[in-house]
């Protein structure tokens, strides 16, 4: 019996009708195979993996390969973007045990979930005589392989995490600007070689590093990206990654979290630069979420998958988004068609001679372009579209109010702060289970809370999103549920050593408790708790929440010097740290225009971390804003750090002088 029917994760929905005896991640799980005296077999992915696809197709949709697994295991399907903790430990085993890992991630473990064998992606026929191998073993060395899951999980308990520092220095900054151009590929951008995945949170640091070397490694990277195929060049957003060193071809799935993050950083580069691309790019990428992403319910989807349908029937990686010069003619003609294959090198860079779409320049003839576009998007509309992964994840979430806040404030969007709106009030009704001090749930879908709990990225996150909302809008309810959410990461996450884990101490006891400070495809929930908690304590003056802060950047002392690029968030934070980091507290009325000038000019500084309080001079119920007013009837800006104002202005040129300075 499958019994995947009723989940929330379309991941999990996606193998509802395998042949294969599902079970959801539970305590029914581990009792059935304690009561049968076979091991657990699970299986972990999640619903735009390419590979994932390939390997239910080939072995959990057939029938002769469903029958071993269910005579032979207790069978377990997870989501690994609904249960990050249960993927955190299986990978750091799959990773100690093979010395790679990946998804689909296949694992066997005893009863008591300690793993004893595992791997990624297994063809068929290996996977058949893997199952028949591993029941064998199970069956007539079970000492052997009880002791090997035992083995695993003492050498992964003794396991420590990063060494702790102090808070890094202006000293450890440069270091890690160094340590990132030894692997800057100076002539494609990026870091490293093939594969190539969007840096989203180095580039912020850099950004806010502001050295001409700095700027220089984020600009070309940002450039590069978004002229190659990477970068959606008729309907925006970005793909994961690219599987090339040149940005050229994409691993196709499109996912909410480096969307919201890069969406974040090329509007940062537009505020620095004034860049027209990195305008354009963050516009358009912005329009993508609201088009694409949006649930009914105000969130944000997941991904979009990798795979689509071909017109001939099949289902193939990128078939939504290439193609030929054959193909652009029959939609444009001759002429605009050979134009179109010049101008998006459509040259065979795919598979079967089709082509990624790049914009190695931009067109001489801009209304030429823009009707090619429409032209070609109209088509491409007529396609079978990729699925979507409509679930909301509370995290990710959190990055596209933040990102999606900041923008519209930035290009004077009022229909992108109502988007971020739309998503804080589902994250505020649906996810938080009870206020003071605040509990996550991780996921919905359709209106429908899942039952996970939040782990500490979801609680870091979306305080980072509201209090982003909070400094674009002034509507103070974002800034007290960020302080409930940031009470409950204070008192349910700390390590004892300033460190924080990643899943709370009341949680799920798995075989062993996942902490790893350093970024992954998205913000560490130590550092992205670090940046928030900073940001509180920026607008409240509590030195319990800087000094907390202050303690989880420990981590990143340590790995400035060597490992730089997996600490891209945490190197961003500690640069606002050392810089204070500026308070900006606007006080005046709602309406006078005068007020919304000062505010817009404190949101267009580039200062590291800066925050905004925005308030009428009434009863203040942000601390920043207490005893401050306006000023000879005028509208005032004061800026301070560490809670110290200097003199109130009442002009912008005023402001930006002392935000400069």
């Amino acid at each position: 019996m499958n019994r995947l029917k009723d989940a929330t994760s379309p991941y999990l929905l996606q193998h509802a009708a395998n042949p294969v005896d599902w079970h959801q991640w539970g305590d029914e799980a581990f009792a059935e195979a304690r009561r049968r005296d076979v091991p657990l077999l699970i299986s972990v992915g999640y619903s735009a993996c390419h590979w994932c696809h390939v390997m239910a197709h080939e072995s959990f949709e057939d029938e002769a390969t469903a029958r071993l697994m269910n005579d032979l295991f207790v069978n377990v399907k997870v989501d690994r973007e609904e249960r990050p903790d249960v993927d955190a430990v299986y990978m750091s085993a799959t990773q100690a045990m093979t010395g790679q890992g990946g998804w689909p991630m296949t694992v066997f473990a005893t009863p008591d979930g300690h793993p004893f064998y595992t791997g990624t992606y297994f063809p068929r026929a290996h996977f058949q005589r893997l199952l028949l191998g591993v029941a064998e073993a199970w069956r007539n060395e079970r000492t052997a392989v009880v002791g090997q899951g035992a083995k695993v999980v003492e050498a992964l308990t003794e396991r420590t995490g990063v060494p702790s520092g102090p808070l890094p220095s202006a000293e450890d900054l440069e270091h890690a600007v160094r340590d990132l151009a030894r692997a800057f590929d100076r002539q494609r951008g990026g870091f490293g070689g093939a594969p190539k995945f969007p840096p989203s949170m180095v580039l912020e640091f850099l950004l806010r590093h502001g050295t001409p070397e700095a700027l220089a490694m984020a600009e070309t990277t940002m450039e590069a990206m978004a002229r190659g195929g990477i970068y959606d060049q008729l309907g925006g957003g970005f793909a994961r990654y690219s599987v090339d060193a040149s940005w050229v071809v994409p691993h196709f799935e499109k996912m909410l979290y480096d969307n919201a993050l890069l969406l974040r950083v090329y509007a940062h580069w537009w505020r620095s630069s004034g860049s027209v691309l990195a305008r354009r790019v963050a516009l358009e990428t912005a329009d993508w979420l609201l088009r694409e992403m949006r649930t009914p319910e105000g969130g944000f989807a997941s991904a979009l998958d990798a795979d689509s349908e071909g017109p001939d029937g099949s289902h193939g990686e990128g078939l939504y988004y290439v193609w030929t010069p054959d193909k652009l003619r029959e939609v444009l003609g001759q002429e605009d068609g050979d134009w179109a294959a010049a101008l998006f090198e459509v040259t065979g860079t795919f598979e079967h001679g089709n082509s990624v779409l790049q914009l190695p320049h931009d067109p001489g003839d801009p209304g030429r372009f823009a009707r090619v576009r429409a032209a070609l998007s109209e088509a491409r509309e007529r396609r079978p579209r990729p699925g979507r992964d409509d679930k909301v994840v509370a995290a990710w979430n959190g990055l596209a109010v933040a990102a999606l806040a900041e923008a519209g404030a930035l290009f004077e969007r009022p229909d992108l702060v109502d988007a971020a709106r739309a998503a804080a009030v589902l994250l505020d009704d649906l996810h938080t289970a009870s206020r003071g001090p605040a509990r996550l749930l991780r996921t919905s879908r359709d209106g429908r809370a899942g039952a996970n709990a939040g782990v500490l990225e979801d609680y870091a996150d979306v305080a980072e999103g509201f209090l982003a909302l909070y400094g674009v809008t002034g509507e103070t309810r974002w800034f007290e549920r960020a302080g409930d959410l940031l009470e409950t990461v204070l008192t349910r996450f700390p390590d004892g050593s300033g460190g924080l884990f990643d899943v709370p101490d009341d949680g799920e006891r798995l075989f062993q408790r996942p902490q790893d400070p350093t970024d992954n495809a998205t913000p560490s929930g130590q550092f992205a708790a670090a940046g928030a908690l900073l940001s509180y304590a920026a607008l409240t003056g509590s030195e319990r929440h800087r000094e907390a802060a202050e303690a989880a950047l420990g981590a990143v002392s340590t790995l400035a010097r060597q490992y730089a690029r997996f600490a891209g968030w945490g190197l961003a934070v500690a640069a606002a740290a050392l810089r204070g980091p500026a308070e900006v507290a606007i006080v005046g009325p709602e309406d006078d225009p005068r007020t919304a000038a000062l505010h817009r000019a404190a949101l267009m500084s580039g200062a590291p971390g800066l925050v905004v309080a925005l308030g009428d001079g009434s009863d203040a119920v942000v601390p920043l804003l207490e005893g401050r007013g306006p000023v000879g009837g005028e509208p005032a800006a004061y800026v301070c750090r560490r809670f110290t104002c200097r003199a109130p202005v009442t002009t912008v040129s005023a402001l930006r002088a002392e935000l400069a300075g």
